[in-house]
């Protein structure tokens, strides 16, 4: 008859020599301090007993910390909820587009990169997109009618109508006022969410030629 190797027979439990041992709990229960108190009054000097006082001061630091232990794990339990369902409401986000503070956009293969910014106030809105090495490569304006949300879209071409090669580039807006003042603006891109993933701080999105970003910083969803 065969026989079964001791590793297999320990991993399913079936190894004789002795009944399995449980590990025993390090920590003190509310058990074991009643049993030292109690051990503590035993022993106490006769001419000197413990005051109520103090025995009392004992009972409420060992119901403090205990209370606290309690707090630890249900603080502990509601982070790993909170940071399942943070995980689930980003997953839903991949394959979407979403709108984000960046100096960089990302021109796919085919079709515009696009994005906004924020006039303070009727004017122009002027547009630089330089390369990875930081030439300027293409201009163009966009109309602000009135203060609030512009949108601006680049066609991927150069100075001279080419199409330029898919890939980052970066992106600086400048708003020109009637009154010939002049501010920068911050720039809000449109990028596609590729995947998700677990930070130490957070959830991130993992963004098609942007790299990633922390999932707080999405404005908007298309």
């Amino acid at each position: 008859m065969s026989t079964i190797s001791s590793d297999i027979a320990n991993s399913l439990g079936l190894a004789g020599g002795g009944k399995a041992t449980d590990k025993k709990d390090a920590s003190l229960g509310q058990a074991d301090f009643l049993r030292l108190m109690t051990e503590q009054l035993k022993h106490q000097d006769p001419l000197k007993p413990m005051e109520n006082s103090a025995f009392l001061g004992q009972l409420a630091q060992f119901s403090t910390v205990q209370g606290i232990q309690d707090l630890n794990t249900s603080v502990n339990g509601f982070a790993s909820a909170m940071a399942s369902d943070q995980l689930m409401r980003g997953a839903s986000l991949v394959g979407r587009d979403v709108v984000l503070p960046s100096a960089k956009l990302a021109l796919p293969n085919e079709g515009a990169a696009s994005g906004l910014v924020a006039a303070p106030a009727a004017g122009t809105v002027n547009f630089d997109v330089t390369d990875a090495n930081g030439q300027l490569v293409h201009q163009f304006s966009v109309p602000a009618h009135a203060a609030g949300e512009v949108a601006f879209a680049w066609d991927g071409t150069d100075a001279a109508g080419n199409r330029l090669p898919a890939g980052t580039y970066g992106i600086a807006a400048r708003h020109l006022a009637g009154s010939g003042e002049s501010s920068v603006l911050s720039t809000y891109v449109r990028a596609r969410v590729d995947s998700v993933s677990v930070g130490r701080d957070g959830l991130y999105l993992d963004l098609d030629g942007l790299g990633t970003a922390p999932i707080g910083y999405v404005l908007r969803v298309n």
